[in-house]
């Protein structure tokens, strides 16, 4: 039986979730999605679309969407509803957790590789952010929570971009480029977003196809490439650089010494598995915490085909990808986003991993 894809929803309060969330339950895309609310005090959902006089954790819904509030743990959730489905008492074709405002997605998402029951069952597509624009630069400065949310996102949807001026927009983009250049956003009004945009994203997916905000590589490869490292190949750095050619040219963005930062490896030569594995692997039980997410597309010695890597934590997966096309450039790339990394080791170290 094919796994069923979840969705995790998450950003902070007041960002949109629940208006994005109604119009996907209310929308006429005849897909039977299961709602997983993660409650805790905020809007409920079951208030305008459900009705709310029931004990039942689990209402099924006239357009056959299923509702379920969670007060236990997610894992239980997941395996009541493959449970129910696999006995013919429940039919739904995917799932969308959607997460406190206050909640960390990182916990959410390793419950889908750590238990191999869920596993079995479901397979993590996405985690789609919303961000307030009114407020996302004080919540950004603020709170942890909504800089982390950013940094794990996969797709990052920006609400109430129609109360910001455009050059505030333009800073809140920049802002979140540098924290997570791998998710691309896109600015909304009243949750509009087509079903495309929101599943089968595959963020969770082993594939060659390392999202990385080609801008963002231009912007760095330009500000570092007079930067003599010594190496045959050039690292793009996140803004935690403090090159005056930075600052001249991120113009008039205001610079956010953001704990949740990223930034990018890159090198023509190929890797040593073992070297790397031993690297990575200390690393990652270092500063595993720290490490919201990371993926690589790698050049390993050994092998002709490209070598796909990502982690959330300290959960960490890599799969042989396609062969290198005949006259294909090889290069790994690796993207990093944490709080707080230690990004000369991380850097020095991935130096000492190649051939």
């Amino acid at each position: 039986m094919a796994l069923i894809p979840v969705t995790i929803l998450t950003g902070f309060l007041g960002s949109g979730k629940t208006t994005l969330l109604k119009r996907i339950l209310t929308e006429a895309h005849g897909q039977k999605i299961a709602v997983i609310e993660n409650e805790f005090g905020e809007e409920n959902i079951d208030n305008d679309i459900l009705v709310s006089e029931t004990n039942e954790q689990i209402i099924q819904m006239s357009n056959g969407c299923i509702c379920c509030t969670i007060r236990e743990d997610l894992r239980v959730t997941l395996q009541l509803l493959g449970a129910k489905r696999r006995k013919g008492l429940l039919d739904f074709e995917r799932v969308v957790i959607e997460t406190t405002g206050l909640a960390d997605p990182g916990p959410v998402a390793q419950t889908f590789f750590m238990d191999d029951e869920i596993a079995e069952t479901f397979l993590l597509d996405s985690i789609l952010t919303l961000v307030d624009a009114k407020h996302a630069q004080a919540q950004l400065n603020d709170r942890q929570e909504a800089r982390r949310q950013v940094g794990f996102a996969d797709q990052i949807f920006i609400s109430k971009s129609d109360l910001v001026s455009a050059s505030e927009l333009d800073d809140l983009q920049h802002r979140l480029k540098h924290m997570n250049p791998r998710a691309p956003q896109k600015a909304v009004h009243f949750g509009e977003v087509t079903l495309a945009e929101v599943f089968d994203l595959r963020g969770f997916n082993l594939n060659a196809k390392l999202d990385i905000d080609p801008d963002f590589l231009k912007d760095d490869a330009h500000d570092h490439a007079h930067h003599d490292h010594g190496h045959d190949h050039d690292h793009a750095h996140g803004e935690a650089c403090d090159h005056p050619s930075h600052q001249a040219q991120a113009g008039h963005h205001h610079r956010h010494d953001d704990d949740v930062k990223s930034f990018v490896f890159r090198s023509d030569k190929a890797f040593d598995p073992a070297k790397l594995e031993d690297f990575l692997g200390a690393i990652v039980n270092i500063y595993g915490p720290r490490m919201l997410r990371y993926k690589g597309v790698l050049n390993m010695k050994g092998t002709e085909r490209k070598v796909i890597f990502q982690g959330v934590h300290q959960l960490m997966g890599s799969d042989l990808g396609p062969l290198w096309a005949e006259g294909e450039h090889k290069m790994s790339k690796m993207v990093f986003i944490g709080i707080d990394l230690p990004q000369d080791i991380l850097l020095q170290g991935l130096d000492q991993c190649l051939v």
